[in-house]
């Protein structure tokens, strides 16, 4: 007889349907506060200044920056140091569309994440013959490739760059729509719609990392970053899972190199290819805050937008900050910060782990179910 999730045998024995959870009160508690904040940040350029806008922009690309950077190392465990090749080269290949081309920059946008991941299918092919600190150095070495290469497009300027035409952005779709309905200026309804594309793409990047780390593919990349040759031998397909997790982190990183340059304007080699900007900052956002974990880059992320504000004035002294905040993070917390208070609460907001509920109802001493 069974009775819900409650199972009775002919002895009388009550057993429990083994199921897996991987949810918790507390992350589904969280999902709801996730709605609300992305509520109030959906609104949130028709309320607050331009400059806030821009600060909630920054924020938002170095989010998912970081979650594909995290998703790449901290779970398939191939630690790049290249990444600024794919924001190059999705920032380029929006000037590309947008100056030579004549498209919109809205639909420019996705085209260059495409661009970004056919990119990353002949950098694969050298990079994956390289194992450890040899893939992370040979990821640096293709992207000043990268970087040389695009110096030498005439047409966008050479080395030294070249700006979007004012009526690309003006004319951009959309910007007459927040115009005629808000009242919202060229310059202010174009950094809207960039601040709305980043909002999607930050929260479709957490969505699909959680969702992957949730499937078979996460266990797979679980046992590929903990030893490739075990996983291997157990029938997971290490080449395609790698590939496929180079490729998306590719075309998501080339979305965001895209974003950040159609709300910058201008672009040249040296900003767009800048391992400091897009790959040492992304990285220190990440250890900071939690590799492995996608709760720790939005620890990250807040973390060091507080100590760029606060430090930035300070020049060098800004740099040792950050330096000195990463060892003794990785003395104290080698897990980050998210990684100490999870081990101090047990909280969890995404968790992945699989618990296995159910099994036998054993009776007690006092005859009661003690299962």
């Amino acid at each position: 007889m069974t009775t819900g999730l409650e199972t009775m045998t002919s002895d009388g024995q009550a057993y429990q349907d083994w199921r897996i959870e991987t949810g918790t009160r507390l992350s589904r508690a969280f999902s709801f506060v996730c709605l609300v904040v992305f509520a109030a940040l959906a609104v949130a350029p028709l309320l607050l200044s331009r400059g806030v806008v821009q600060d909630l922009f920054f924020i938002l690309t170095m989010l998912t920056l970081a979650q594909s950077w995290n998703l790449l190392a901290g779970y398939a465990g191939l630690i790049s140091v290249g990444q600024q090749l794919f924001v190059g080269c999705g920032a380029y290949a929006l000037f590309g569309l947008v100056i030579l081309a004549g498209l919109d920059p809205i639909f420019a946008i996705p085209l260059a994440g495409v661009s970004a991941m056919l990119i990353a299918v002949p950098t694969a092919f050298f990079a994956f013959r390289l194992y450890g600190p040899y893939f992370a150095i040979g990821t640096w070495v293709i992207a000043e490739v990268g970087r040389l290469l695009l110096a030498q497009w005439k047409a966008l300027g050479g080395g030294t760059g070249t700006s979007l035409p004012r009526d690309a952005t003006r004319d951009m779709l959309g910007v007459s729509l927040l115009d005629d309905w808000f009242g919202m200026r060229a310059a202010a309804a174009a950094d809207a719609l960039s601040f709305w594309l980043a909002l999607i793409v930050a929260a479709v990047t957490i969505a699909i990392v959680y969702k992957l780390l949730r499937s078979r593919q996460g266990l797979g990349l679980a046992a590929v970053r903990d030893n490739e040759t075990a996983a291997r031998a157990l029938g997971v397909d290490t080449r395609r899972l790698k590939t496929m997790i180079y490729l998306l982190t590719a075309f998501i990183t080339g979305i965001i190199g895209a974003l950040i340059y159609l709300q910058k304007a201008r672009i040249s080699p040296d900003a767009a290819f800048s391992l400091t900007d897009w790959t040492a900052y992304v990285i220190f956002i990440t250890v900071i805050g939690g590799i492995g974990t996608i709760e720790g880059p939005i620890l990250g992320v807040l973390v060091f937008f507080f100590l760029q504000n606060a430090f930035s004035a300070y020049g060098s002294w800004y740099l040792l900050a950050l330096g000195a905040l990463a060892v003794v993070t990785m003395l104290f917390a080698p897990r980050g910060l998210w990684g100490l208070i999870s081990d101090r609460t047990g909280f969890e907001l995404f968790p992945v782990r699989r618990l296995l509920r159910g099994g036998p109802v054993v009776p007690n001493e006092k005859g009661g179910p003690n299962g």
